[in-house]
């Protein structure tokens, strides 16, 4: 159920001040320490932004994916590592539970998801095994008692500080898609280990490491659904995830955006400010004109879903526009900027590494082009 329009416009407000008065002044603290203030983490969690898209229920804002896609767009405002914070409780870390949990599944996890008390992750990606999710290798084999899980998980986010991995494997003996269960598996059980943080090109801050499941006992208490229903699962995940992303990404352009032509209007070359000059009105035109198609985009695919239609084929392709999208804007931007967009001290530079990550995760651009033309076939055009 939608937040009546005073409480949600109060909420809007408190998330637009809260970035520009707050989050933006640390930016670069955040880019040299590649970490969020734990006085940041605190706040966040008083405002429950860990709890957006859980239902209040269980102790969050229960948003409808409209609202959380207004409410992104607005924390794309700055570094996408502040939102990474608490993105994967918001989203793909705690979705397959509230999507597929039962009862008590939920009551269990859920409230500490939503205060932030718990932090949770999506474990999916493997060494070998990236856009074809359906072949997952690693294993849960059933011992009569529990399961055996055993495995190992790569580039997974949050995954230095997750206390609940939402973990896809391999449950039966079909060698495709049919043969992936989903499990909740928390972070204390014998035989969790976390590797080290990877070096990233960009959004330092948000850390992703291997995930190693060593002969893990898990409750079958913790089955995600029936057997063979976790690939279905992380689909229905990823579909809520790729809109959230590609809200975040209109977010990040409408920033460049409002960043370039504050700087085109004060910076000036052959006697004007190069605001005035048509190539560069040309690439603020451009620029401007995709992040309105790209909002349009996901602001309808998000109302569609709320009415319970089916938007595979309208997340996908919104993800794939928004993410295509800030790449060119964020590119645009360093060239509007000349030598000082390439200079770190203006933070152009930064947010050009920021974006590139968004093309690739929730499914590459490649990934979006194979389900969109899927979709489309099988609709009929």
């Amino acid at each position: 159920m939608a937040l009546d329009t005073e409480t949600f416009d109060a909420l809007i407000d408190t998330v637009r001040r809260y970035v520009a008065d707050r989050l933006r002044p640390l930016e670069a603290e955040v880019e040299t320490n590649d970490a969020i203030p734990d006085d940041v983490i605190r706040e966040m969690k008083e405002m429950g932004l860990f709890g957006l898209s859980i239902a209040e229920d269980y102790g969050g804002l229960g948003l409808t994916m409209l609202e959380e896609a207004k409410v992104a767009i607005e924390l794309g405002r700055t570094t996408p590592a502040f939102r990474s914070t608490f993105g994967t409780n918001v989203g793909i870390g705690s979705q397959g539970l509230v999507m597929a949990g039962n009862d008590a599944q939920k009551a269990e996890w859920l409230p500490k998801i939503a205060s932030g008390e718990i932090i949770t992750s999506f474990a999916l990606t493997e060494p070998d095994v990236g856009s074809d999710s359906g072949a997952v290798k690693t294993k849960a084999v059933w011992d009569g008692q529990a399961y055996r899980l055993s495995g190992t998980k790569r580039f997974i986010t949050n995954a230095d500080k997750a206390d609940l991995f939402t973990v896809m494997a391999r449950t039966g003996d079909d060698p495709g898609a049919r043969g992936v269960s989903s499990f909740l598996v928390p972070r204390d059980l014998a035989g969790v280990s976390i590797g080290e943080p990877e070096k990233k090109m960009g959004q330092k801050g948000a850390k992703v490491a291997d995930v190693i499941f060593d002969d893990v006992v898990v409750p079958v208490e913790n089955r995600l659904g029936e057997e063979g229903e976790g690939f279905k699962i992380a689909m229905r995940v990823l579909d809520r995830g790729r809109l959230h992303i590609s809200a975040v990404c209109v977010g990040v352009a409408e920033r460049l955006i409002a960043d370039c032509v504050a700087y085109a209007t004060e910076r000036k070359q052959f006697g004007k400010p190069i605001a005035e000059h048509q190539l560069i009105q040309g690439m603020i035109a451009d620029s401007k004109t995709e992040a309105l198609v790209a909002r349009a985009m996901v602001l309808e695919t998000a109302a569609a879903k709320d009415a319970g239609k089916d938007v595979v084929m309208e997340s996908a392709a919104a993800k794939y526009f928004a993410s295509e999208m800030v790449g060119r804007v964020a590119d645009r931007a360093v060239q509007i900027y000349g030598g000082a967009g390439y200079i770190a001290d203006y933070g152009i530079e930064r947010l050009y590494r920021d974006v590139r990550l968004f093309r690739i995760y929730e499914g590459t651009s490649q990934i979006q082009q194979i389900i969109i033309a899927r979709e489309t076939i099988k609709r009929g055009g």
